[in-house]
């Protein structure tokens, strides 16, 4: 029996609202820009929350589309459970239908009911809904409307109260929400099902009864004190996991055993050698208990992180160390890990399969497929950073493992904490290597350290603010007026108090604003706000959501005054130099270096500018070179802006605009051309009316950001004139310093000759000092409870030097245990020396030995069994661990 389609199911999904009126828009990017209270696309609602919170009108009463959604972090977190369960995920598609202020609860339950039974044929009698059974302590009765409406199409044993937990949706602590109406699949056998009535196991985690769509009725606001407010209009917003939806549709168990997911298995099974046995329901919810099992869950979460990996860089958000980029890097990580130990994937395997999923997307979300290069190198890089951490993990799991059987069989959780937080290496799979060699992890210790952290660093960020204080009404959403005015007579509208860490700030909402708020990599405006009672220095500019944000420490005396909003003039002139300057590089840059060159990110402040692109090597001098002649080149022509605003975003690209992957654009979008054969953007950003003005375009570094992107830093105007004159007059002094030749060139490689022949002769004094102590010291070598011993302090230049020591020391005396120290550019150095064989049989771990010692100089290290290193703070404690070596060795040779 063949399986209904993804791209099927989605498209009769999209045709059937659009026959009820809908509006069809694309997805938003997974990346949040301007939201602080989410880092990712979590819900359907989300890019449309400005609507529901009336911040900005909707442009069309009903719209319909799929969204992109992640949940792996904060409130919505389903990592965990990806990969052991049949519908869990961490990318999933939110299918929505939404009503801003127009239908209500009456006309969306009577579609979302002729969708599922009459378009999608699912059985009434598998069909279960819920409604609001009402809090107490938000003063909220139950939902008997929806209950009443429910009645028309099911009868009373299928309709279902649900508590707040359940039937009251909210996006976060604070914002829209509303009680909701679940629709629930019960997917079971007709045995099963009339063993057991599905209306016992609607949301009680039965993987074969789920919800499959929520009906929100947006009807509140949830303020900072957890109050209710009512929004300004009664708005639909419903989500219909399109992946259960599937799994619904196709009569199987699993989200996995559609076709939303069936080609990505498949590949992964042949590409490993592993026969993929569907989802067991042993696996749910618990460990695995087969072989078959381990593979089979392995084989999900390649299958289900490789989408949010990849949609996610394409979206614009690279793996880092840092906020969403941490998350990114962590589900990568995770699947690294999967592949690594439960598949024998020991090289990079993830890259793989980014053509599979790229062709399987292309017709509903490009992106992928357009970025598919890029994307496939990026993920191949993080791969192999992270399989040398796994091997570095494993030696340091090695040295380790003697000192984890003198502890009672235990790995210290402070241990395993520093593999996780230093090294990025998991706690699970510290724990799974740790029972292959008979060992345990303490895992209630890693926890510990682990709370600790997140104390400390919730305390070094923590942050409160205040509900919104309205002081006027506003006729419309807050305008930005700055492309046309430098300057503007604004009204305040709402404001309200951030406190920082004991620092307190007001944020201002004005009627509109010439203050332009930082967004597309531009800074944010500063200046002043001005009545006649009032100065108000504006320290920054952002956007939150749709609301321009002005930053002030403190509140104006008249709250209704009429403020004149001044940005700062200079500034904004220099900002506006380094934008235009950042558009004509990105041309200049797709011209030398190829089309293949995409914005990936960027900064542009009144002092430099920044950008990041897609390419796969560094970019060489020449190549800079024939760039940066190629926008002064531009400068000079005096190339006036011609700026097109509220232009239909097909029609921006017929002209050729240059979009960037991961923003969000409307319906409508501000075209910046600067000559239209050379650089046409979709920009909502300040520019200058003509390229002379910037003056001057120099770059002044080159680099690399991470896997296939590399960053060009620059500067224009006066600040490239001062850099050009402070390189000259580098180059002045350095001739002085070298007398001033005729040929600077040719001075300075005969000095480097010169430096390189005295270096090789140092090394060679270096060489012969080591030589000779090595005689020396093996004259002083004893034997110690049968091992050859030497403890001694030694004169060494280098770490180097003193490695170099021991090794020939370790050549010439057999069944050595070595402990050297030395005085090394004024600090205290220690090295620890075993033969092989001592090493191997257990009793003595150079590494457990070098700790040891080097709490006499205040200082830790580490290596191998056989060889380590520890350096320190105290030098007069050196002379103290040599002679405590000798002891330490006894004890422990017994």
């Amino acid at each position: 029996m063949s399986l209904p389609t993804a791209s099927h199911v989605r498209q009769q999904f999209l045709d059937f609202f659009a026959s009820k009126g809908h509006h069809i828009v694309p997805s938003a990017p997974l990346v949040v820009k301007d939201d602080p209270t989410l880092l990712f696309i979590n819900s359907g609602m989300a890019p449309f929350k400005d609507y529901f919170l009336g911040n900005k009108p909707a442009p069309f009463k009903r719209i319909a589309d799929t969204q992109k959604c992640l949940r792996v972090s904060g409130k919505h977190n389903d990592l965990e459970e990806v990969g052991y369960d049949t519908y869990h995920h961490t990318m999933f598609e939110m299918l929505g239908n939404w009503s801003f202020g127009d239908y209500f609860k009456k006309d969306a339950i009577a579609w979302a009911w002729e969708l599922l039974t009459d378009v999608f044929k699912i059985e009434k009698d598998r069909l279960y809904v819920t409604y609001f059974e009402g809090d107490k302590g938000d003063g909220l009765g139950p939902d008997a409307e929806t209950q009443a409406l429910w009645r028309q199409y099911t009868t009373d044993d299928r309709i279902l109260p649900g508590n707040k937990k359940d039937n009251f949706w909210e996006m976060g602590d604070t914002g829209p929400c509303g009680p909701c109406t679940e629709i629930h699949v019960d997917l079971r056998t007709a045995e099963e099902r009339a063993q057991t009535p599905g209306s016992q196991l609607v949301n009680a985690d039965h993987p074969q009864v789920v919800e499959v769509w929520n009906n929100v009725f947006m009807e509140f606001q949830r303020l900072a004190d957890k109050s209710l407010i009512k929004l300004p209009a009664q708005s639909v917003d419903t989500g219909m996991g399109f992946e259960r939806l599937m799994m619904a549709v196709s009569g199987v168990k699993s989200n996995y055993d559609t076709d939303v997911f069936q080609p990505l298995i498949q590949f992964i099974a042949k590409e490993v050698g592993i026969e993929y046995h569907g989802t067991s329901p042993a696996t749910v919810h618990d460990q695995p208990v087969t072989e078959n099992e381990r593979t089979d869950i392995a084989i999900r979460v390649l299958a289900d992180h490789i989408r949010a990996i990849a949609f996610t860089i394409a979206d614009g958000q690279l793996p880092s160390n840092v906020k969403a980029g941490y998350v990114i890097r962590r589900i990568l990580r995770r699947a690294v890990r999967y592949a690594f130990s439960s598949l024998n994937q020991k090289q990079p395997f993830l890259y793989k399969l980014v053509p599979v999923l790229a062709d399987q997307m292309a017709s509903i979300f490009p992106e992928l497929k357009a970025q598919q290069a890029f994307v496939t190198r990026v993920i191949e890089e993080e791969e192999i950073a992270f399989l040398k951490t796994l091997e570095t993990g494993l030696r340091r799991l090695d040295a380790l493992e003697e000192a984890a059987r003198q502890n009672g069989g235990v790995i210290d959780g402070a241990t395993a904490f520093e593999l996780s937080d230093t090294f990025g290496f998991p706690l699970d799979l510290t724990a799974l290597i740790a029972r292959e060699k008979g060992l345990t992890v303490d895992e209630a210790s890693f926890q510990q350290a682990l709370a600790q952290q997140k104390n400390r660093s919730r305390n070094a960020q923590e942050t409160e603010q205040s509900d919104w204080v309205t002081v006027a009404e506003a006729e419309g959403p807050n305008v930005f007026v700055g492309y046309d005015h430098d300057e503007a007579t604004a009204r305040l509208l709402r404001y309200r108090k951030i406190d920082k860490k004991g620092k307190t700030e007001y944020q201002l909402v004005l009627d509109q604003t010439p203050f332009y708020a930082e967004s597309g990599g531009q800074i944010g405006d500063t200046g002043y706000l001005e009545s006649d009672v009032d100065r108000l220095r504006v320290l920054d500019t952002k956007r939150e959501n749709d609301l321009i944000i002005h930053t002030v420490l403190e509140l104006p005396q008249e709250l209704t005054a009429d403020f004149r909003a001044r940005p700062d003039a200079v500034r904004r002139t220099l900002i506006r130099n380094n934008h235009t300057a950042t558009h004509l590089l990105q041309a200049a840059l797709r011209r030398v270096l190829g089309e293949h060159v995409q914005q990936k990110g960027s900064l542009v402040n009144d002092k430099l500018l920044r950008f990041d692109f897609s390419h796969f090597t560094k970019v060489t001098d020449g190549q800079l070179r024939e760039i940066e002649q190629l926008v002064n080149e531009r400068i000079r022509q005096q190339i006036p802006l011609i700026e097109r605003r509220n232009v239909p975003i097909a029609e921006a690209k017929t002209l050729g605009a240059m979009a960037l992957f991961g923003e969000k654009y409307g319906e409508f979008v501000r075209v910046i051309t600067f000559d239209k054969d050379y650089s046409v953007e979709l920009c909502g950003g300040l520019h200058v009316a003509n390229t002379g003005s910037i003056g001057y375009f120099k770059i002044v570094a080159e680099s690399a950001v991470g896997a296939g992107v590399r960053r060009i830093e620059a500067v224009t105007a006066g600040t490239a004139e001062a850099y050009v004159d402070q390189q000259l007059d580098l180059l002045t002094q350095v001739r002085g310093a070298l007398g001033n030749p005729q040929h600077l060139l040719t001075s300075l490689e005969k000095q480097t000759e010169e430096m390189g022949a005295l270096r090789k002769q140092i090394e060679q004094f270096a060489q012969q000092s080591i030589n000779q102590q090595k005689d020396q010291l093996a004259g002083q070598v004893k034997p110690l409870n049968g091992v050859n011993f030497l403890a001694a302090q030694v004169q060494a230049t280098s770490a180097e030097g003193l490695k170099t020591l021991a090794f020939n020391l370790r050549q010439a005396v057999p069944n050595l245990v070595l402990v050297l120290g030395a005085e090394i550019d004024g600090k205290p150095q220690l090295a620890v020396m075993l033969d092989d064989e001592l090493a191997k049989a257990g009793k003595l771990n150079a590494t457990a030995l070098v700790r040891e010692l080097a709490k006499e100089i205040q200082g830790g290290g580490g290596g191998q069994p056989f060889f380590a290193t520890a350096g320190g703070k105290n030098l007069a404690g050196l002379g103290t661990a040599i002679a405590k070596a000798e002891g330490l060795v006894i004890q422990l040779l017994g």
